[in-house]
């Protein structure tokens, strides 16, 4: 027997501690190198993380909604062989359990420069990242266990130094949730019946991180929910129904916005929230996203002088435009909304105001002009405000840009939003539209100098061409630091984007 116990590493670079969510594992079971052990919330993100080893797990260390340290162990996983030599003991206790460090490259080992390799995809990186390929919805779900090492589809392993090639797929989505239901139906079907301990051994309720977090709000039991989604598996509609307890029929859930506000494709502010009503006296407590949120706006609030300007834009040309271009090929796939032409305008005014597109830092007295456009789009989601961004908007085309806006919106929804896209942002969006808001004063995220509100498009008397006409209007309002960006040159960018909506032609004379 080689005990070995992995500790808790650094997923977000910087981080201190991280909230064991729950556990993807339970003792007893056969684990592989880079299969998924728990879910654990960090101030950024919820991530799973992977195996460094291959074994049989013997303990989990804490119990799920633990705040945990990074560094401590947190399970311990036989990896078979023989155990090392013991070292000798002064006062005869009995030899403690081998928390050997884990190789170099594997996650808690050691990196290049002196660091720590921490979790796949964040951190210290040493290989040039490679996308997987997608697989097509009708492709058939791989069988539990299947080895992709030799004669099925190539997959490598997440850890490219992963000495077991031999792993288990990355769930993906919905589509992932599916093939898994799938393949815990059949194991059901062929496996013998055992004994299930409290606590450990029984079959994992399928659901999203989402639907999970959801259900721990509201303190739904999953394992004892049916779900209806498809391949048995449980959505938010299975558990506030079950947190509202019996009812005749389903409520429905209302997506139409108010009478007087217009289309607006919910994009990333649109996720829905728990629709459970606090309990008088709940005493809620402040961690994960909300507390790291809760910090950088007091910090944010009280560091940077803030000015915000308001806009009213009429943007009926814009809309038209918007459903001429959503039915040109290079955009099919891709949701091409009112954010998408906002978030246009904005990267090109900003590439004729660089100042707008800086920093202040504090400890040099100097401002930081960047060289390019990290676009933040402020996200609602039920683990709190995140604020993923888009890395090099500028340098995207309209169509690129729309695919970016989605595959983020997307991940968001999923929450899946890794610690990585969300540091770096550099000008953000808010879309408070979506709520049928029409604007609001922002707060600067931290870091950066300027964030802009995008309101509801509404339907309203306006002067067109000498005469009063129905037209489709909304409002802007910029937040920046004054520090940076001082009056004329904030109202200077506000009307550049302000034009481009109103008359998107002006944009070929940028």
């Amino acid at each position: 027997m080689a005990l070995r116990q992995f500790k808790l590493p650094d997923v977000g670079e910087g981080l201190t501690d991280g909230e064991i969510l729950q556990w993807l594992v339970s003792v007893g079971d056969s684990v592989t190198v880079n299969q998924p052990l728990c879910e654990v919330e960090t101030a950024k993100a919820a991530v799973e993380l992977p195996s460094p080893y291959a074994g049989t797990v013997t303990e989990l260390l804490f119990e799920p909604g633990t705040t945990v340290d990074v560094g401590t162990p947190i399970i311990t996983i036989d990896t078979g062989g023989d155990a090392p030599a013991p070292a000798p003991a002064g006062d005869g206790a009995a030899p403690a359990a081998e928390s050997a460090e884990p190789a170099a490259g594997l996650i808690g080992g050691a990196a290049p420069g002196g660091r720590t390799a921490v979790l796949v995809g964040y951190g210290p990186r040493n290989t040039e990242a490679r996308r997987r390929p997608r697989r097509a919805v009708h492709d058939a779900p791989a069988p539990v266990g299947a080895d992709y090492g030799s004669g099925g589809q190539d997959r490598p392993p997440l850890l490219a130094t992963a000495p077991d090639a031999t792993v288990k797929p990355v769930r993906h989505g919905g589509l992932e949730v599916g093939r898994q239901a799938e393949a815990h139906a059949r194991a059901e079907a062929a496996a013998p019946s055992r004994p299930v301990s409290p606590g450990h051994g029984r079959v994992r309720p399928l659901a999203k991180p989402p639907v999970r977090k959801l259900a721990r709000d509201l303190g739904v039991d999953l394992a004892a929910l049916t779900g209806s989604g498809a391949g048995g598996v449980i959505t938010r509609e299975d558990v506030t129904a079950a947190a509202a307890g019996p009812r005749t029929a389903p409520a429905q859930v209302e997506e139409q916005a108010p009478e007087q506000v217009l289309e607006q494709v919910p994009d990333l502010a649109a996720v829905p929230t728990p629709a459970a009503a606090p309990v008088a006296g709940e005493r809620v407590p402040v961690k994960g996203v909300r507390k790291a949120t809760a910090a950088a706006m007091v910090a944010s609030a009280f560091t940077a002088p803030h000015v915000t300007e308001f806009l009213t834009v009429d943007v009926t040309r814009m809309m038209k435009l918007r459903s001429e271009i959503a039915a040109r090929p290079q955009f099919a796939g891709v949701k091409v909304s009112p954010l998408l032409f906002v978030a246009k305008a904005l990267l090109l005014a900003a590439r004729r105001h660089p100042m707008v597109n800086s920093s202040w830092d504090e400890q040099a007295q100097e401002i930081v002009v960047h060289g390019q456009v990290n676009l933040g789009i402020a996200a609602a989601t039920p683990r709190g405000l995140i604020v993923p961004n888009v890395k090099g908007a500028d340098r995207l085309s309209m169509a690129e840009l729309a695919a970016a806006l989605t595959e983020l919106t997307e991940t968001a929804r999923a929450g899946r939003t890794a610690p990585a896209d969300m540091t770096g942002g550099t000008i953000t969006i808010t879309n408070v539209g979506v709520f049928g808001v029409d604007t609001g004063t922002p707060i600067l995220n931290p870091g950066e100098s300027a964030i802009l509100a995008f309101g509801a498009v509404r339907e309203m008397p306006w002067v067109h061409k000498g005469k009063v006409r129905v037209r489709q209007v909304t409002q802007l309002a910029l937040s920046f630091d004054h520090r940076v960006i001082d009056g004329e040159l904030g109202s200077r960018f506000l009307a550049d984007v302000g034009a481009l909506l109103s008359d998107p032609r002006t944009a070929l004379a940028y």
